[in-house]
Formats: structure tokens, sequence, C-alpha cells
């Protein structure tokens, strides 16, 4: 396994849940890390736990959504970082409804910001991890985007959409030394499956923790960079 001691990272939503695990389990590691998402004041406080291990960390407030501020976001947080070797794709949200019942605009919202943000996002970062010669991007789907169920149509069809953009972005830079890994994660105890969306009480003992999650992502950068995983998910062993 490689050191990714001195490494660059830039997290999207990582103020919290499972953005907030990766950014400081890569500190631990003394990668140098820039987190993004809406919340200015959650993410001070999470750049403050960054730097306590003796790591450049910053942030950029921006919604993913948002094609002109991920650019000048993306510019800002690089520049301060002196570079870019990873990308979590980790901005995401979630909603329940029928094809009928849910509203268009709330349907869309989850496609501009898991699809669209996640393409914007790797449209104005891979130049720079490109530049660096080598580098890793990971895109998180979900088991969602797998298969289709019922009152899961925008966010399943979010999560396939970038399913298939991570495999194309795979192809695409492969040979440019950038790995591009496509990650699907279950159900996580996080503030969204627990309070927004109500579809786990989180119980450590059971349910996947975004810890874990974490140590999944770490797996994954430290491989041999002879190997490439295209995709990896996982389950809570028997919730």
């Amino acid at each position: 396994m490689i050191s990714l001691k001195g490494k660059t990272a830039l997290i999207t939503g990582g103020s919290r849940g499972l953005g907030k695990s990766i950014a400081l389990h890569l500190a631990k590691e003394g990668v140098h890390v820039a987190i993004t998402g809406t919340h200015e004041t959650t993410l001070k406080e999470v750049v403050a736990e960054i730097q306590s291990y003796g790591i450049r960390g910053t942030y950029a407030v921006f919604d993913v959504a948002d094609k002109g501020a991920v650019k000048e976001g993306i510019e800002a947080v690089v520049k301060e970082l002196g570079g870019l070797n990873i990308l979590i794709n980790n901005a995401g949200i979630a909603g329940f409804g029928s094809v009928q019942q849910m509203e268009t605009d709330e349907w869309e919202r989850i496609i501009q910001v898991n699809l669209l943000g996640a393409y914007y996002v790797a449209k104005f970062a891979v130049p720079h991890i490109v530049a660096s010669g080598e580098g890793d991007i990971l895109n998180v789907s979900s088991t969602a985007g797998l298969k289709g169920s019922i009152n899961t149509s925008a966010y399943s069809a979010s999560k396939a959409g970038l399913i298939a953009l991570s495999e194309s972005m795979l192809q695409e830079l492969r040979k440019q030394n950038v790995r591009v890994t496509t990650l699907l994660p279950s159900t996580i105890a996080t503030d969204l499956t627990m309070k927004g969306l109500k579809i786990t009480d989180g119980n450590p003992e059971k349910v996947l923790q975004p810890e874990d999650f974490a140590e999944l992502v770490l797996d994954v950068l430290k491989m041999n960079r002879r190997a490439l995983i295209n995709q990896t998910g996982v389950f809570s062993t028997n919730p």
C-alpha cells in the first residue's frame, strides 16, 4: 500500500456525514484537504479539525449545481492547496416520491446536484489532477443507482447517471495516470438517513457508520498505483 502523506484532496459535501469523516481520515494520513459545502460556519469548524493534524486545510462555499460558483471555488482552493491529487465527489441530496407525486422542481433538483454537480466539479478539477502527473477521482454513487425502486426515481436516476459518468471518466483518464473509482454504498447512518429520510435508526451495532465508508476510501486510495478498482460497494452485514 502507498503513503498518502503530502498529497492534496478536494472533498465536496465535506462539512458533515460521509464527507466530514473522509476529510478527517485523510487529514490523519497527512493529506492536505479542501472541503466544500453550502454552510460556511460548519465548514470552518471542520477545517479547524483538519488543521489540528498539522496539515493545510481550507474550504469553499458553493452549491455544486451552480457551474460558475464551482469553477471559481475550485480554482481558489486548488491555488491555496498548491495543486490537486485527489477528488472525492461526495456532495448529494435525496428525496422520496413517485414520478406522479414528486414535484417537478424537487425531481430536477436531485438530478442537478447529484449528477450535474458531480460533472461540474470533475470538469474543473480534472485539469489540476492531470497536471499533477497522477491522481484519483472517487465518485460517490449508491446501490440505488444499480436498480430503481418505488419512490426513488429521481435519486436512482441521478446515481445511475453518475455510475455511467464515472465509467466514461475512467476510460478517458486512465492513460493519464488518473484512477477513477465508483463507490456504491448502501444505507449509512448520517443526519440525512436518520433525521431527514428516516430510513434507519443508525444503530452502530448493525448499521454502517461514516467511518466505515471513510476506511473504504483510504483502502482504495492506498492501493498500489499499478492497480485500479473501477467499482466497489459496502453494505451493513446484518442490519
